[in-house]
Order: C-alpha cells, then structure tokens, then sequence
C-alpha cells in the first residue's frame, strides 16, 4: 500500500515512474494505484489545525472529578503539519487510465530479463545487476543524471522496487537463517546508492523484514536507507483480539530518519504510530490507549466483604472484613 501511495503521488505529480518487480507484472501494479481525490474541497481548503489550550473553553468544559487532567491538552490523532503537502486518494476506487497514462513509465519484470547461467564471482546476484543496469540506463538516456548538460526541462524519476530479498529475485535472505547471498542485497544498496546521489531520483524499496532472521543483516540493511519505517500487522497476532487496539490494524515503526549534511537527524515528536486501513482511506496515527471503562474496578466488593467479615468472626476476631478500615 505504501509502495501504490508513492507511485500515485508521481502520476499526479507528473513524475516518471520506474516499476521493478520480480512476481507480479509491472502493468499489474499500476492498474492498482488508487485514484485521487480531485475535489476543490480536498486540494484547495487549507487544513484547520486543532487549538491545543489548556484552558478550559467555557465553564460546561470545567471537571468536576478528574480535576488533575483539565490543563493537559487533549490528545490528538491525526498528525496535523504545518502546511498542506501531497494529495489525498481513493483506496476503494482506482486510477482513471486516462490519468495514469499521462506519466511516462519504465518497468522492469524479471522473466523478461533472463540471468547469465554461468556462475560469476560479483558479489551481487545476477538479478540485481540486471536491475541495476536497467537503472543505470534509464538514468542517463533520460536525462536524470545531474552531471549530464540539460537538453531539455527537468524532471523527477520515482523508482519502486518491489519484494526485495525474495526467493523470486534468486535471493535467500528470507529462506535460511544461514544465507549464501548474505551481503547480495546490501551491495546492491551500495549501487542503488551511488546512482541517487548523483541523479534527480528517489527509490522506494520493500523488503519482507519478518522472514529476515539475521538481525544484524536487517540492521544493515536499514542503515544504508535514508528512510526506514516497518509495518507490523494485527493479522494472526495477539494484538488482533486485543481490545486496547481494537481501532488499528498495525503499528509503523520508525526505524530510520533522513539525516543528509547534518551531524545529527531531526528525531519525530511521536514514535507510536498505528496505521488503520478504511473503506476508502488509509491513515496513519498517533498511538494512545483509550481510557478503560471497563466493569470490573479494583474495589473489594459488597459479597467479598461480607464473606470476609463472616471468615474473621468465625475465627475470633473482632477486626471488620475491610483491612483499608481498621483502626
């Protein structure tokens, strides 16, 4: 879904688009962007930020038993900014074709670029130097490079690669704890890298991080991305019976933040964040438990009093059943 958010994003924006996958057809995926809203009401009206005071707004608003909280600013969960950035889309409808043919796309599909069958010594699989070929190309024949003279207006290359590390890209990161092809993907990073450094473009990379055993390769793995976020899905879990998150589908980590010509990255103001997926949107926010209402309370009831007082003058004692009221 984030992968189909940020291909969207380039079709709206009038950017090129670069597919690489390895199962699925390119063709595929972009039939399946989902379509954006184009309303005036969408695009145009400046988002409302929430006023966080903690003065109470009239006298109706004072508390009267949890007195302790009525200066604390309420907690809000959608992560308002500053300024509007991006567009909003339809994840129950998909792209109009008239739309998504405006965009120049390149696709890469990996049964119609056949491997070398004869074994080579370069540390990286031979599905990646295709890949990384077909990128060095596109590169420089469209004029993305920045060293290359400008012939022509610029523009952006948004690359997606799909399913990274997979079995399906002749990798077996996600099939043994004990991988062949340990360092294939992270010298692929390497490469991919080096081309973004010096080219108008920006990759958006998937990976099954949770079939990964090696924690220090996943490490690694997450260190050579500018920006790292995980989803952790519900789905087959404790936490999808779990009542306190009963309105989420998944947690985002934030596992790596931009930090380019700086010595130290912007940490976010919030790390707990849950993701939900609606009927037509999918949104991300703030994590925070709701207050528990449920019945049963930490009080020692009417019927444990009375059995306790009985216990206590069976046994002779002439303390009441409430130890808290003893004298």
């Amino acid at each position: 879904m984030i992968l189909k958010y940020f291909l969207s994003e380039g079709v709206v924006c009038r950017h090129e688009l670069f597919v690489a996958t390895a199962q699925d057809d390119p063709d595929d995926i972009l039939q399946e962007l989902p379509a954006p809203i184009l309303d005036d009401v969408a695009i145009h009206k400046p988002l409302e930020q929430p006023l966080l005071s903690c003065e109470p707004s009239n006298s109706l608003d004072a508390m009267k038993i949890a007195w302790r909280y009525q200066n604390l600013p309420k907690v809000q969960s959608a992560l308002a900014s500053s300024s509007r950035f991006g567009h909003y889309y339809d994840v129950s409808k998909t792209m109009e074709p008239e739309i998504r043919q405006a965009a120049k796309c390149h696709r890469f599909y990996l049964p119609e670029h056949p491997t070398l069958s004869s074994p080579t010594h370069s540390p990286v699989l031979e599905s990646y130097s295709a890949l990384l070929k077909s990128l060095q190309d596109i590169i420089h024949k469209e004029g993305f490079d920045v060293a290359a003279p400008m012939s022509r207006p610029r523009n952006i290359l948004r690359i997606g690669l799909h399913s990274l590390g997979s079995a399906l890209w002749g990798d077996d990161l996600t099939c043994h704890d004990n991988p062949a092809h340990r360092h294939a993907l992270t010298t692929f990073l390497y490469g991919l890298r080096a081309l973004l450094r010096s080219s108008l473009a920006v990759a958006v990379v998937t990976v099954s991080s949770h079939l990964i055993q090696d924690r220090a390769l996943m490490g690694s793995i997450t260190r050579l991305c500018d920006n790292a976020i995980a989803l952790e899905s519900f789905k087959g879990s404790e936490r999808e019976t779990n009542p306190l998150y009963k309105d989420y589908h998944g947690l985002l980590h934030v596992r790596q933040v931009p930090h380019l010509n700086c010595l130290a990255s912007q940490l976010p103001d919030h790390k707990d964040l849950a993701f939900k997926l609606k009927r037509k949107q999918f949104t991300i926010e703030r994590l925070h438990l709701p207050p528990d209402l449920s019945e049963t309370v930490s009080r020692v009831s009417r019927g444990e009093q009375a059995g306790a007082a009985a216990v206590a003058s069976a046994c002779g004692s002439g303390t009441s059943g409430n130890k808290h009221l003893d004298f």
